[in-house]
């Protein structure tokens, strides 16, 4: 009878555990559905769907019709040629690649700036501080490069313009038998939303700058650059490097320099400045330079990503570069053009295996249109491996140079000098030339084209750059205050410098400048203050002054 009751209890025992284990199996299997409904959050595949197409154009997935293009007369740096150039815009994958793509279209696909998140902007504080809100002086009409014609005008020439388009020859390199597909309808008229902002650009040239900083056709045309798509591309004639002149559908066009090395990569030591490699991300970064610093003289330039099969290989209708497309051992597209220097399949410029990086700068007017004039720059170099130029050879060169036209009057020689201090602080050795468009005459400023040698070494700074201000000892009053208000924390250069390059596409898939080429600008305005200063201990007339009606207090500087 003891046996039979101690089985029944031990068999509750037993019953009772089961029930408890499988009350607790219930409790912790809604526990955990109720965490996974309210935390997991199954994420959005950006990656495994990558639109076959340039990471940056507005290009329809179903275009593949082959285009040829209009002829174009648009050149830079008084070299260029008159393309006509087209074809299909293809959709071609590039895995390898995706992730930076996708970064680059988050970026700028829906035509904004991307700006850090920050409570304040140095860069924002600099533009609204007095010395770069100077009042100008009203333009007169002759201070305009162009200008719309009047009715008058264009009726009068417009049998004129009607022969000039029918004067291409049948033996034009650039020729096509449908030259006007894959072009924009053209409705532009006097009213200035009607036109592209390339066109713009060109009609707000003035005597004094290239822009206007405060022009909201600036982001437009910038955004216009990365976004547009490319309807095709030739190599640019003239120059020692390759670089290619490529088209859109608004008739505008864009100088394109491809990507040759990183970004923290330095110039060889062992190499001549004249045999150094052209970089992108210089011409990038030149042109937010400039405008760092208030000058406003370099073309608008943007990075882009772009795909080098679709947007080059296959639109390009210039035979020589065609020929040179390969694919290499690693199975990206390359190619390699005809220059003089880094022109071979040695050196080829190559996608990755399709994706390239590239500098755009926009494009100044025709010279039939605004002609420009190139002068040859009293501190050349040599250009030899074993001469030195007369001005590295005589301390007092600049008294020769002060009584040489244009140089003995107006603003020639402190624009010169401010071009020294802008090339110093980049680095850029690469300045034999300068150019101003001859509308203006000698009453002008000077354009600061063709960068892509700066930025090559941020551990050596090159003295010799600086030779026009130390020589000469003159400086503009307005360069000479930007240049002390960007030495000081609250407007460091490398700062604005750092804020202004992340509004550019690229920066999306790395800096465009490395931080020890960031700190190597202001390791070098200290030397250019220095060496102001050093000449305003010997000297007595170093300041152009022209900025006669400000005080140091209006414009925010101590006396």
């Amino acid at each position: 009878m003891v046996h039979l009751n101690l089985r029944h209890s031990t068999r509750s025992i037993y019953l009772g555990l089961a029930c408890v284990s499988l009350t607790l199996h219930l409790l912790l299997a809604l526990f955990c559905l109720s965490v996974l409904q309210s935390a997991c959050v199954l994420p959005t595949s950006s990656s495994s769907s990558v639109p076959r197409i340039d990471p940056v154009s507005h290009a329809s997935s179903s275009s593949s019709s082959a285009a040829s293009n209009k002829q174009a007369n648009s050149r830079q740096h008084g070299d260029g040629h008159k393309p006509s150039v087209g074809g299909t815009i293809d959709h071609a994958g590039n895995d390898s690649f995706s992730e930076d793509l996708e970064k680059a279209k988050k970026l700028i696909g829906v035509g904004k700036v991307s700006k850090k998140e920050s409570s304040r902007s140095k860069l924002e504080e600099l533009f609204r501080h007095p010395l770069y809100n100077l009042p100008r002086p009203k333009l007169q009409e002759d201070d305009w490069l162009l200008r719309l014609k009047t009715d008058a005008e264009a009726e009068e020439t417009e049998q004129e313009e009607k022969s000039n388009r029918d004067s291409v020859t049948s033996d034009s390199d650039w020729q096509s038998a449908s030259e006007e597909e894959g072009y924009d309808k053209v409705t532009w008229t006097r009213d200035e939303e009607t036109h592209p902002p390339w066109l713009r650009f060109h009609l707000g040239i003035s005597r004094w700058e290239l822009y206007d900083r405060k022009d909201l056709n600036l982001a437009q045309l910038t955004h216009y650059l990365a976004t547009q798509r490319i309807l095709g591309a030739v190599q640019k004639k003239g120059g020692t490097q390759l670089k290619l002149l490529v088209s859109f559908p608004n008739y505008g066009q864009a100088l394109l320099k491809p990507m040759r090395q990183s970004r923290d990569a330095e110039t060889d030591v062992n190499l001549f400045y004249f045999s150094d490699f052209e970089r992108h991300n210089a011409e990038i970064a030149a042109f937010h330079l400039d405008r760092v610093l208030g000058f406003n003289r370099i073309p608008p330039v943007v990075g882009r990503l772009i795909n080098v099969t679709t947007q080059i290989r296959e639109v390009t209708t210039d035979e020589r570069l065609s020929r040179t497309f390969f694919t290499s051992p690693a199975g990206n597209v390359c190619f390699y053009g005809k220059c003089e220097y880094y022109c071979s399949v040695e050196h080829p410029v190559c996608g990755r295996p399709h994706a390239l990086e590239v500098s755009l700068a926009t494009m100044l007017p025709d010279l039939s249109l605004a002609p420009r004039r190139s002068w040859r720059s009293p501190w050349r170099r040599s250009y030899s491996r074993t001469k030195l130029a007369h001005w590295e050879k005589d301390a007092a060169y600049c008294d020769t140079v002060k009584e040489t036209p244009p140089y003995n009057r107006g603003t020639r020689l402190v624009d010169l000098i401010d071009m020294a201090v802008l090339d110093f602080l980049m680095s850029n050795m690469d300045r034999h030339h300068y150019e101003t468009f001859e509308e203006f005459g000698n009453e002008t400023f000077l354009l600061h084209l063709d960068n892509g040698r700066a930025f090559g070494r941020h551990s050596q700074d090159e003295p010799s750059i600086l030779a026009p201000l130390v020589q000469c000892c003159r400086i503009r009053r307005s360069t000479l205050l930007r240049l002390r208000l960007l030495s000081r924390p609250d407007f460091r250069l490398s700062d604005v410098m750092r804020e202004s390059l992340a509004q550019d596409p690229l920066s999306a898939v790395a800096p465009l400048l490395s931080e020890p080429h960031l700190s190597a600008l202001d390791r070098r305005l200290a030397t250019v203050l220095a060496a102001v200063q050093s000449c305003q201990d010997r000297n007595e007339d170093v300041v152009y002054n022209d900025l006669d009606e400000h005080d140091d207090q209006q414009l925010g500087e101590n006396p």
